[in-house]
């Protein structure tokens, strides 16, 4: 190969590496540029930002209970994020996250009140067998729709969110509202608690740190196998990367978006059967506090990696915990801490517009250097 040549593949190669490394900070300098404008509202305030983010900080990673309480947080956020990074790999986008935590929930709620003789080795795995079906059904319903009808998946995904956001005020205010509240007269839109069997192990005393995150980290390990170390894995992102080509290749494209979001929802439904077992030990109003769609931003936040996805559950974890303790600490109002949290969603979620941007960029300039050597 001639000098000039050579020297162009070695700057395609610096080019390659340099993309990454944008497209590895984008995300961070999204958050960095959310919490300085978050830093300009506190300042109109008359609150020091130096001190609130210390605050925020502290809240999140300076104690044990407060680390504790961001793992916590995290584990459904990264849960979520497995899905969305199977979806988003087959090109289909999964914004239902919210309606298959419920499922999941409600699923894992009715499973081991019913079965409650059943002992916890058995239970537990069979509650967790039962949460992921519960979702992966939700999730199919739109993933069928799509790939039969073409229906677009964002609308059902949502509308799902509705269903079963309404079933479970039916049944926790029926046939799953606790016994022991309608004999006192309470009332409480809640359920049994669950036998203790079913409940998921703590992994510090006195904190709500539970197995469960262990389970999520390594679903996180297995989703990374799954799609990149398997012939199915490899048939969801070649229709991802290029749907014309993957039909063309013989790859079936409808049955794989729908699996993606049948596995999405899955995950999903994971998530709400560990809260229920590891968390709340019973079914409570509420119980998603918008997991399902700050999986999103985590799973973009990490690249739409599940591997990437694990730190970036755990920041936005430390962003829920520590913005709690923010608000108490320097006593602004509940509404500025959901501002800056919806600043950094809004920026990291642009940041993924302008990394796949980049991406095409990238691309068509790799393809000019071809042609030029040529």
């Amino acid at each position: 190969m001639p000098p000039e040549k050579d020297e162009k593949a070695v700057h395609a190669r610096r080019f390659d590496f340099f993309g990454l490394f944008f497209n590895a900070l984008l995300p961070l300098a999204g958050m960095l540029l959310a919490l300085l404008i978050g830093a300009i509202m506190l300042l109109i305030l008359k609150v020091n930002p130096l001190t609130a983010y210390a605050q925020m900080i502290n809240g999140a990673f300076g104690s044990v209970s407060g680390l504790t309480q961001t793992l916590v947080k995290a584990t459904p956020l990264l849960l979520v994020g497995l899905g969305i990074c199977i979806a988003f790999r087959a090109s289909v986008i999964n914004i239902g996250g919210e309606g298959q935590i419920i499922v999941g929930a409600l699923a894992a709620t009715w499973f081991p009140l019913t079965f409650r003789t059943w002992p916890g080795w058995l239970l537990i795995p069979s509650t967790l067998l039962v949460g992921f079906m519960a979702g992966a059904i939700w999730g199919f319903v739109p993933g069928i729709l799509k790939a039969r009808l073409r229906v677009n998946e964002i609308l059902t995904t949502v509308m799902m969110n509705a269903v079963a956001l309404q079933l479970m005020n039916l049944l926790v205010r029926s046939v799953l509202m606790d016994p022991a509240g309608i004999s006192a007269g309470t009332y409480l839109a809640q359920s049994e608690r669950l036998p203790e069997q079913a409940w998921l192990m703590r992994l510090v005393p006195k904190t709500l740190l539970n197995t469960g995150s262990l389970i999520a980290v390594a679903l996180a390990i297995v989703v990374y196998i799954f799609l990149w170390r398997t012939t199915i894995g490899y048939r969801i992102r070649a229709v991802g990367f290029n749907a014309e080509a993957a039909r063309f290749s013989g790859i079936n494209v409808p049955f794989n978006q729908a699996l993606s979001l049948t596995l999405a929802g899955g995950f999903a439904g994971i998530a709400g059967a560990i809260e229920v077992m590891g968390v709340q030990h019973r079914l409570l109003e509420g119980i998603t506090s918008g997991y399902g769609f700050s999986g999103i931003v985590a799973a973009l936040f990490g690249g739409l990696h599940p591997l990437g996805t694990i730190p970036a559950s755990i920041l936005f974890g430390a962003l829920l915990v520590g913005g709690d303790k923010m608000q108490r600490a320097v006593q602004v109002p509940n509404s500025l801490i959901d501002a800056i949290l919806g600043l950094v969603v809004l920026f990291v979620v642009g940041s993924a517009l302008w990394s796949r941007r980049w991406a095409a960029h990238r691309q068509m300039a790799a393809a000019k250097n071809q042609e030029e050597q040529a």
